[in-house]
């Protein structure tokens, strides 16, 4: 990516005194051509760098512009690292880590101490989610549709999407993007993606606003739920919905209380207590419950006989 290419050649030579075309070329593997056209890009940006022929010449940043290294501490660079490292967990090429090699490379001395924070992204679809987003990555930056089968809780669906941004939120990941079939800016998690693929049909990019992820938006509530833990379920309370989500009655047993937003969620939800919880409102819930229960009941009441 030109971007990550210039950000890397601006960190070499903010960190060294003189470097060479070749040598940039090399180490980023691409052209002269494409370097001289990169140094020229810095120039225009307002960064003074100046190139000098011969023996003894190369590309540096003019005398008395030089910043100095330390506006970036070793904290500062290993907070860097570690959001790299967290996006290698999900790539699919060794392309942060060479990034990565880049930055580090000439210095060590810098950055000082052990490394403090590992952020893993890619939960346990590492590897298909990879190829998802190496595809998906690669379909943004050329303007390409991308086509997938979508398995939502209202059925199976081809979809052809117009992607925009790639989002990681709520621990998963997810796709942001103008659908053809919907004509309508969607949010597409990956995990329930399959068979996706970058067309060679291109696009116009829209004027796409970005996602509205906060949880009023996602999760707007409407659904009072009121239901009753066993005390030994306080450890899944309070790492779901943090410690203040319930009262202890005098019982024992947990109060819980909270706004909940698909119904087909929440008593999915619920009936993984089985018979650690018990639901006071709304009706409508126990009701569902219930009729579950009687269900599976039909289906394992044999067992035993």
């Amino acid at each position: 990516m030109k971007i990550d290419r210039l950000i890397g050649i601006l960190s070499i030579l903010l960190q060294e005194e003189k470097t060479t075309a070749p040598e940039l070329a090399e180490r980023f593997e691409v052209s002269r051509r494409t370097i001289n056209r990169d140094i020229e890009d810095l120039c225009k940006a307002g960064i003074p760098i100046k190139t000098a022929q011969g023996t003894g010449g190369g590309i540096s940043i003019m005398d008395g512009y030089r910043m100095d290294r330390t506006i970036l501490s070793s904290k500062d660079m290993q907070m860097i690292l570690a959001g790299l490292r967290s996006l290698d967990s999900v790539s699919g090429s060794r392309y942060y880590s060479q990034l990565m090699e880049k930055i580090q490379t000439g210095s060590s001395e810098f950055i000082s101490g052990r490394d403090s924070m590992l952020i893993d992204l890619s939960s346990w679809y590492k590897g298909s989610l990879a190829l998802k987003i190496e595809v998906i990555q690669s379909a943004i930056e050329n303007r390409r549709i991308i086509r997938f089968k979508y398995y939502a809780p209202s059925g199976e669906s081809n979809r052809r999407v117009e992607p925009y941004y790639l989002v990681f939120q709520w621990s998963s990941w997810y796709v942001w993007g103008w659908c053809l079939e919907r004509k309508d800016y969607r949010l597409f998690k990956l995990n329930r993606m399959d068979c996706v693929v970058e067309t060679d049909r291109g696009f116009l990019c829209r004027d796409v606003p970005m996602p509205d992820l906060s949880n009023e938006k996602i999760f707007p509530g409407g659904i009072k739920v009121k239901a009753l833990f066993t005390p030994n379920m306080k450890w899944r309370l309070v790492e779901e919905f943090g410690p203040n989500c319930f009262t202890e009655t005098d019982d024992g047993r947990l109060l819980f209380s909270a706004d909940y937003t698909d119904m087909e969620n929440l008593v999915t939800w619920l009936m993984t207590f089985g018979a650690k919880v018990e639901v006071l409102e709304p009706e409508e819930v126990r009701d569902i419950i219930r009729r579950n229960a009687e269900e599976i009941l039909k289906i394992y009441g044999g067992l035993g006989k």
